[in-house]
Order: structure tokens, then C-alpha cells, then sequence
């Protein structure tokens, strides 16, 4: 795979551009006017802004018949403050491209501008979506809920994820589950506060706190079948305001994932059943707030196929690789209850520097990754 020199500077510089001046998830007004920017100087048939607050949808009808084919690609960033030293470092204090979203802007919109000169090669009609608030705000069902789907109604999607988990200049593809589900949950324990040296005086909310994180793993390892990935993760523990005092009340948030809709469903019914009978042994009061959030992103074979076809002749076969299930969850997940399509994974690891956790304060992305993303973009695009 060789690509022009002016189409890798321009993936780069879009990159960089983008990853110097971050926004976070709904506010992306200067990210959305940059890509409009870039976008309106295409012939594009039609461009749509404020789509899901700040998205944006451009409409390119190809030369010849066939599917409505959308290519997405998310622009929000994280609420991170930048740790590392490349030259084009956040320049906005707290938010940060930690998750590689400015990476697959750069992909999206140098794919366009390539689709756009072979408009006559497309078999169908193209939608570029650039969508919002991907990261815990479902940007992609508020782009739904605005008509992302229709005029043009739209038959398939693609979409890619650069991940520091995959060697550069290879993709991942699974069919069915590939990302979890992504649900919510809010705990608050009351219990009666009063001296550390005199529990007996007290109902010590922290204790039982402390005891329901525990019992919470075991619906994991003793409810859920070993083959059945499931996550509990209780990712904030916050009580009381010194050292010697028995607070009145313990809270935490977190997140559960899982695979199978069964399971699922079950899981704030299983989380119920311990905190009431911890309620009970240990003479605490609760509320439990359940949220659902991102369903499971579902890969339709069909849709996988194609991606395997194009890869194995745009990057190779022996690039294209079956890849295990992945914990984190996409937005997208929402767009393709409505409509086959298929989520893939782009390698972005090509040493330690680039091979970092996502949503790390030192995250990455070995640039060599666009353009294997550009790549399987145009052609996806071409593919009727």
C-alpha cells in the first residue's frame, strides 16, 4: 500500500490540527466548523450541520447504482489534561484526544476528498458522518433522532476504531458482539454517623460499602457463565471528611458491560437482590439508579465479509486478522440496531510510545495507522 505524499501530509496535518485544539463531547463547535471548512470546498450534493447539536452529514451520489453506504467517524475528545511532549500537544487546558477520534476526522475527511474526485467509480450514494459525543453522551442516537438515517435512507454503515492494542498497519474484525454494552449505575448507602472510636454507636455506611463491591464480583464469577464476558467496575468511592468520624452516608458510581442482551436485562435486577439483602444484615438504606446507556455493537457478517474482502486486497490478507471481543462500547452500536453494518479495528501500536491504554493521559497514535484507515475507507466507498 502506497499512498501519495500530499494525501499522507494531509492526514497528518489534519491530525495535528485537531489534536492540538481538542473539544469536549457537544461542544465540538470549532472541531465541526473546521470540518465544514474543509468540507465545503468538495462538490458535495448536499452538507447538513447541527445534526446531533454539532454533527455534521455530507451526501455524495456516485456514477453508478447501488446502496446508501454511511462511513462515520466520531470527533469528541476526553475530559484529560496531556502528559506527553509531542510537538502538537493539547493546546486546551483539561480535554484531550486520548481515545484517537482525531485521528479518524483526518481518516474520514481525506477519504471524502478522494471519493469525491472519483464520484464516477461509486456505485451507490455515500454518507460522511462526523459525529459528536461519542464518549458517554450518545452522540450517535441524537444524530439518529436528527435523521441521520434518512434522505438519503441509508443501508449500511462502517466504522472504524484506532486501537494501541493492534500492530499498525493491521485490522481487526469479529462477527456479532465486538464491543460490550456499556450501562451506569448510581449507589447511595445511609447509614448514622458518629466518633471512630465507638462504632457500636454508629451504622457505618463505608463497611457496607466496602462489602457490596466485593459481593458484586461474584455475580461475575458465580452467576454468569465462564464463556459469558461481564464487567462490574465500580469506578468512584467517595465518603466522609476525616479520619475519625463515621460518616452518615457512602456513595458510588460505575459501570457494568456485558455481550448477551439476557444478560444484560439481568443485571440491576442481580445488583438489587445483594444490596437489599446488605440492607438487611447491616441495617443500611439504599438508593440504586440503574442507566441504560450504549447496547452492544453487533457486526453483521455480511457487512464483515466485505471489510475482509477489501482488506485482503488493499492491505494484504495476512493484515486482516480475527480479533477477540473487546470491553470498551461505541455509540455506533445505536446506528447498527437500525441498519447491518460492520466495526472494525485499525492498529495504532508501532512501539511503547504508541502502544498506551486509550483514554491515558500519554496516549498516541503511530500516524502510520491513517493511512491504513484511509485505505480501507476509499475502498469501502468504492465497494457497492
Amino acid at each position: 500500500m502506497i499512498l501519495e505524499q500530499t494525501i499522507l501530509d494531509d492526514l497528518i496535518r489534519v491530525r495535528r490540527h485537531l489534536h492540538e485544539r481538542p473539544e469536549l463531547s457537544l461542544v465540538e463547535f470549532e472541531t465541526a466548523a473546521f470540518i465544514e471548512a474543509e468540507l465545503r470546498t468538495l462538490p458535495f450534493d448536499d452538507i447538513r450541520t447541527k445534526i446531533g447539536k454539532t454533527g455534521i452529514l455530507a451526501t455524495l451520489e456516485g456514477g453508478k447504482p447501488g446502496p446508501v453506504t454511511l462511513l462515520r467517524a466520531d470527533m469528541d475528545a476526553l475530559p484529560i489534561t496531556e502528559t506527553g511532549d509531542a510537538s502538537y500537544k493539547s493546546q486546551n487546558a483539561g480535554a484531550m484526544h486520548a481515545c484517537g477520534h482525531d485521528g479518524h476526522v483526518a481518516i474520514l475527511l481525506a477519504a471524502a476528498k478522494t471519493l469525491c474526485a472519483r464520484r464516477a467509480e461509486i456505485a451507490g450514494t455515500l454518507v460522511f458522518c462526523f459525529q459528536p459525543g461519542e464518549e458517554g453522551y450518545a452522540g450517535n442516537r441524537l444524530m439518529i433522532e436528527d435523521g441521520a438515517l434518512e434522505n438519503p435512507h441509508v443501508d449500511r454503515t462502517f466504522a472504524l476504531h484506532l486501537y494501541s492494542g493492534l500492530d499498525v498497519g493491521k485490522i481487526g474484525v469479529r462477527d456479532g458482539a465486538f464491543f460490550a454494552s456499556a450501562d451506569e449505575f448510581d449507589l447511595t448507602i445511609r447509614g448514622k454517623g458518629g466518633h471512630g472510636a465507638m462504632p457500636q454507636n454508629s451504622i457505618d455506611p463505608i463497611a457496607a460499602g466496602a462489602y457490596f463491591i466485593t459481593m458484586l464480583q461474584t455475580i461475575v464469577s458465580r452467576e454468569i457463565a465462564p464463556k459469558d464476558a461481564a464487567v462490574f467496575t465500580v469506578g468512584q468511592f467517595t465518603s466522609g471528611t476525616t479520619f475519625n468520624v463515621i460518616p452518615d452516608e457512602a456513595h458510588m458510581k460505575g459501570t457494568v458491560r456485558s455481550f448477551d442482551p439476557e444478560i444484560r436485562k439481568s443485571m440491576p435486577v442481580r445488583m438489587e437482590r445483594i444490596i437489599k439483602g446488605l440492607a438487611d444484615a447491616m441495617r443500611v438504606e439504599y438508593d440504586l439508579h440503574y442507566h441504560w446507556s450504549y447496547p452492544p455493537t453487533v457486526n453483521e457478517k455480511s457487512m464483515n465479509d466485505l471489510v475482509r474482502e477489501v482488506g485482503r486486497a488493499t492491505i494484504g490478507a495476512e493484515n486482516v486478522i480475527e480479533h477477540d471481543i473487546v470491553m470498551w462500547a461505541e455509540d455506533m452500536s445505536f446506528m447498527m440496531e437500525q441498519r447491518p453494518g460492520s466495526y472494525f479495528i485499525v492498529g495504532s501500536r508501532g512501539g511503547p510510545t504508541t502502544g498506551i491504554p486509550h483514554h491515558n493521559a500519554k496516549f498516541d497514535l503511530d500516524e502510520r495507522s491513517l493511512e491504513t484507515g484511509y485505505a480501507m475507507m476509499v475502498a469501502l466507498g468504492l465497494h457497492g
